[in-house]
């Protein structure tokens, strides 16, 4: 009788966690696809919210304002953790969720620069900080949440499921983004499509709103208030008490800057590589990524649950040290797939096709597309935009010229390979990092203190990969057509930033960092 109440109890418990990871995660899920929604359009956003003149620059201003979210997430760990350890988790997260969900709805509704000049990259990035600030409080109150309702010695597990949403979220995109563009059409997604993405987050934000007020405060929180417990202060005893500060600074520089360049490295760089220096389709480098992220998935609860068994630290080194090795391997072969000077074109078999059509404003779009076709059945397609004005007298615009790959299929499915193997590392590295940050400090000051480190070293070390990856590029490729030679490979010059930034957090966790530290609850 004794053992059927037992087991009636522990199916209930298991209901009851289940169904919190579940509303966690879907919030968490939701907030990220707001928050990444951003850098997934960053090509097409670059052209309509700054000027189109100078490409190059356009795209770092679109990426330096994606940073910008990333930059404020520590401000919004202070501010929101604070508030959760004073206040409850259940509550700051849904605070979190409606600033995030409102913030990128209204993107979507900013007028482009051709409107409204100026005024129009200042409130995308008005509107980034703000998702910022939203994003610094939610990640730490979703997996300090689930982690105080997990039973010990399976944090790593429960808490892994918190840790797929950011690459779920990046997923659901993705999708999104290609359903769209397929469903309304390449140009009309250019002009005014890439909005939708952004509108119909409401919906889900709606959804998300719903199930979270249906959730309870934490058992591990409601008893330390119950109590009397809870901190009065939570920054100062986070960061005032030497014991406390020496944890923060060791997550930072021992485990979360090195775990944020190797995400933002194997998710974000690799698709922002692959479109600008590859010139991968647009479609089948959003594939490419995606299909990546689908298959690795799983792994963030492996790892996870395999961190229960074995430590966070030598599974989230492991990670870190994989990149530091094989980065530039891994982006030499992504580049040499589609580097054209290695094939030899079928030139018979070249053609040309033109397609015009009106604008709006009464303008004719006209688009010439000059398909190159090579033995190994790679396409490559150079398209070049014409936009002839009805005005009288008008100036002549420069035609808009760009280039588009397509992959064969054992190309395209290597590249997939090839970015898997990188989501690999980021499932090492993310995977058990919410565990390891949950047991790094006591629950009376959790929530503040684990928020910190993590956003600085995923907001500032990750969040700015693909901006400071991309700016090294550029910088490289200028001094190389300055004096040819003079770097060699300059496409990989990025990733100098991201092996760096892991290679130093590899050296101190490895040396600093306790393989089972824990604080007292």
């Amino acid at each position: 009788m004794v053992g059927k109440k037992a087991k009636a109890q522990q199916a209930v418990s298991n209901r009851t966690l289940f169904s919190v990871i579940s509303a966690s995660s879907v919030g968490t899920l939701i907030e990220w696809y707001d928050f990444y929604i951003f850098g997934s359009l960053a090509a097409i956003l670059s052209s309509q919210f700054f000027p189109k003149d100078n490409p190059t620059a356009a795209l770092l201003s679109t990426l330096a304002t994606f940073a910008a979210g990333f930059v404020v997430r520590p401000f919004g760990a202070l501010v929101f953790g604070r508030l959760g350890d004073l206040v409850g988790r259940k509550y700051t997260f849904l605070v979190t969720l409606v600033l995030m969900g409102g913030s990128t709805f209204a993107i979507g509704l900013v007028p482009g620069y051709a409107t409204i000049g100026f005024w129009a990259p200042l409130l995308v990035l008005l509107l980034r900080l703000i998702q910022g600030l939203a994003l610094g409080g939610e990640y730490g109150g979703a997996a300090t949440y689930v982690a105080e309702y997990a039973p010990e010695g399976r944090r790593g597990f429960y808490t892994s499921f918190i840790q797929t949403t950011a690459t779920l979220g990046l997923f659901v995109s993705l999708g999104v983004i290609l359903i769209t563009r397929q469903t309304l059409g390449v140009e009309t997604f250019g002009e005014w499509g890439w909005r939708v993405p952004f509108l119909v987050s409401i919906l889900l934000v709606g959804v998300s709103i719903i199930i979270r007020l249906r959730m309870a405060e934490s058992p591990l929180f409601a008893k330390l208030k119950s109590e009397g417990k809870t901190s009065t202060n939570p920054l100062a005893e986070s960061f005032g008490k030497k014991q406390n500060l020496k944890m923060v600074l060791l997550a930072l520089f021992g485990a979360t800057a090195g775990q944020g360049v190797i995400w933002y490295t194997g998710q974000f760089y690799a698709l922002s590589f692959i479109q600008k220096a590859c010139n991968i389709e647009f479609v089948q480098s959003n594939v490419i990524v995606a299909v990546a992220l689908l298959g690795a998935t799983p792994f963030f609860v492996i790892f996870g649950s395999l961190s229960d068994r074995i430590g966070r630290k030598p599974i989230m080194l492991a990670g870190m040290l994989l990149g530091v090795l094989t980065y530039r391997p891994i982006y030499d072969k992504l580049y040499n797939l589609a580097d054209l000077s290695t094939r030899q074109e079928i030139v018979d078999a070249r053609t040309i096709s033109r397609k015009s059509a009106a604008q709006p404003n009464g303008d004719l779009l006209t688009t010439m597309t000059t398909s190159h076709y090579y033995g190994d059945g790679l396409v490559a397609q150079d398209i070049e935009k014409t936009i002839t004005s009805r005005k009288p007298a008008a100036p002549t615009v420069k035609p808009e010229v760009s280039k588009a790959i397509l992959l064969p299929s054992r190309s395209l499915w290597l590249m997939i390979a090839l970015v898997f193997i990188q989501v690999l590392y980021v499932a090492m590295v993310y995977g058990p990092i919410a565990a390891f940050l949950v047991e790094l400090f006591p629950t009376r000051i959790r929530y503040t203190s684990m928020s910190l480190p993590y956003h600085i070293g995923n907001g500032i070390f990750g969040g700015l990969t693909p901006f400071i990856a991309t700016a090294l590029v550029a910088t490289a490729t200028k001094a190389n057509e300055a004096v040819p030679g003079s770097v060699e490979k300059p496409y990989l010059e990025g990733l100098w930033y991201p092996i760096l930034i892991a290679a130093v957090c590899f050296v101190i966790g490895a040396f600093y960092l306790s393989k089972n530290e824990k604080a007292n609850e």
